[in-house]
């Protein structure tokens, strides 16, 4: 049998050819000497996986795999040193190397025994990476490599299509699978078949699927009633899901914390926020804890109905539970106590978080400085930013922000510290940054320095607005120094970065009456032909 295989590859052109085309991508990762330093006297498998699954560079892992195989005496692949390079590569989607590789695998000789395990990391980061055709191609192909498909592999493939929103492949794959694969399936098989149909909006047909379950001689569980009251939640059907509910009961399936934080969310999302509570109460009367996704449907649906009090006593109930929440969570808290007036609390909660070790990202501290700026408070601001800055590095946004405020509260001494320090750690300033310097200056009568920021911007390649154009014309008619603008324009012209809008500006500003617009552009001209 093993003789077959050789004289086969040995003497048939056409395979040789094909072999030889799919490791064409890999030779620019073939390298004479060994690729890192040091490298091991004695080799083993194990000890390459662990070199493989280290290495943060995904080039570099690939040339140690290569090179392993290729240069080191006495050193052979095996099923592990495949699976982990395979894996490394899709999970980075550097998948360009992944097919080349596969047909090392399925032609060595001897043979290498795989296991399905190798295929389902692959059909999922396929999936991931949204490239659900490559998952259908790995999962028809695994039989080549001596495999034989599972219902495991069946349910990867059905979870991937889901996530690509391709339901009906879901039900196809579905019907043929005993067919076409071999494949009976369980019932995890039937829950992502509901969940296709429900994401879909064919509930009636994934009712269907769950009476056909028990003739399968399977039993529905927790998940496939849950799936289905969340198909009807989705629908806004909230009194269908409650029936959904009532047959689960019936039936002696308990519900659990995910069943009830959908049917909250269902009840969020309706506006309906006293019978969320009741199902809240209803899960607690059952000693089920919620957990972070369902303090998060509640304190979000308290902060869309501006109920600052009871949004920040859950936030708090939620904290000593030591659940953690998100950023975006925690911005929505911030928000709604700050437009309720109480900035205090919200800076309260800020150091909660800090003392609970939950550390505040950007968006957070961004959002916060926003409204201390707001109240004025701008050295309360900074002084948060300089804490922060102390275990974090603030983004463009935060120095945005902060920049913001101060220019206008008119500390423009202070913004321009802050400027050179965002510029220090090379944080590189957008035109919201310096819209936002330019409109300081010219509130506080200093123009001229406005138009040399604007100078700066166009020698950093950083495209002015409309914005930026009215901000420096209306100070420099508040100044009476309307021919400055004409340079202005001249500047903008030179640099080649005008857009329409600013264009339309011009002339509205200047050729709306006809003998001055006929000064402006002589002028214009002029300054053009000068420079």
């Amino acid at each position: 049998m093993f003789l077959s295989r050789v004289n086969a590859t040995r003497f048939q052109p056409l395979v040789v050819s094909r072999l030889f085309s799919a490791a064409v991508p890999l030779l620019k990762y073939c390298t004479v000497k060994p690729p890192i330093k040091p490298w091991p006297e004695r080799l083993f498998p194990k000890r390459l996986v662990s070199m493989i699954t280290q290495q943060q560079n995904i080039d570099l892992a690939l040339q140690i795999f290569i090179y392993a195989g290729k240069s080191h005496p006495g050193f052979t692949h095996n099923y592990d040193t495949y699976h982990s390079i395979l894996f490394k590569l899709s999970r980075a989607r550097a998948f360009d190397p992944v097919e080349p590789l596969l047909a090392d695998l399925r032609n060595s000789y001897p043979p290498i025994k795989c296991g399905e395990n190798l295929f389902i990391d692959l059909l999922r980061n396929y999936g991931l990476a949204g490239r659900f055709e490559a998952s259908m191609r790995i999962f028809l192909r695994i039989p080549d490599f001596g495999v034989k498909r599972s219902v495991r592999s069946l349910n990867t493939l059905l979870n991937v299509l889901i996530q690509n929103r391709k339901f009906d492949l879901v039900h196809a794959m579905f019907k043929n699978s005993k067919e076409s694969f071999g494949i009976t399936p369980n019932i995890f098989t039937c829950n992502l078949l509901v969940k296709a149909l429900c994401k879909k909006n064919d509930i009636e047909t994934a009712f269907k699927v769950l009476d056909e379950i028990p003739a399968m001689g399977l039993v529905p569980n927790l998940v496939t009633y849950t799936t289905i009251l969340g198909g009807y939640v989705a629908r806004g059907d909230m009194e269908a899901a409650k029936k959904v509910l009532v047959e689960m009961l019936d039936r002696g399936w308990d519900p659990d914390v995910i069943t009830y934080t959908v049917l909250m969310d269902g009840y969020c999302k309706l506006g309906r926020f006293s019978e969320a509570a009741e199902v809240m109460d209803d899960m607690e009367r059952n000693e089920i804890e919620p957990n972070e996704v369902t303090y998060g449907v509640m304190i979000g649906a308290l902060c869309k109905e501006k109920k600052s009090g009871e949004a920040r006593n859950m936030f708090d109930e939620m904290l000593d539970r030591s659940f953690m929440p998100d950023s975006s969570l925690c911005c929505k808290v911030i928000d709604v106590l700050c437009e309720d007036h109480k900035v205090d609390e919200a800076c309260s909660l800020w150091r909660r978080m800090l003392k609970n070790n939950c550390m505040p990202d950007n968006a957070l501290l961004s959002t916060l400085i926003h409204w201390l700026c707001k109240e004025g408070r701008v050295s309360e601001a900074r002084k948060l930013f300089d804490e922060f800055e102390k275990g974090s590095i603030p983004s463009l946004m935060t120095y945005n922000t902060l920049i913001s405020g101060m220019c206008e509260k008119g500390e423009l001494t202070e913004a321009g510290r802050l400027w050179d320090d965002m510029v220090e750690r090379k944080c590189k300033p957008n035109a919201f940054t310096y819209n936002v310097l330019i409109e300081g200056l010219s509130k506080n009568g200093n123009v001229k320095e406005g138009v040399r920021v604007l100078e700066e911007m166009l020698e950093n390649d950083c495209f002015p607005n409309k914005t930026t154009f009215l901000i420096l014309f209306e100070g420099l008619q508040k100044l009476g120094k309307e021919e400055d603008a004409i340079k202005i324009i001249s500047m903008a012209v030179m640099s080649g970065k005008v857009d329409e809008e600013s264009w339309e500006l011009f002339l509205k500003k200047f050729a709306s009456e006809l003998d001055k617009g006929v000064l402006v552009l002589k002028e214009l001209l002029r300054e053009i032909s000068v420079s």
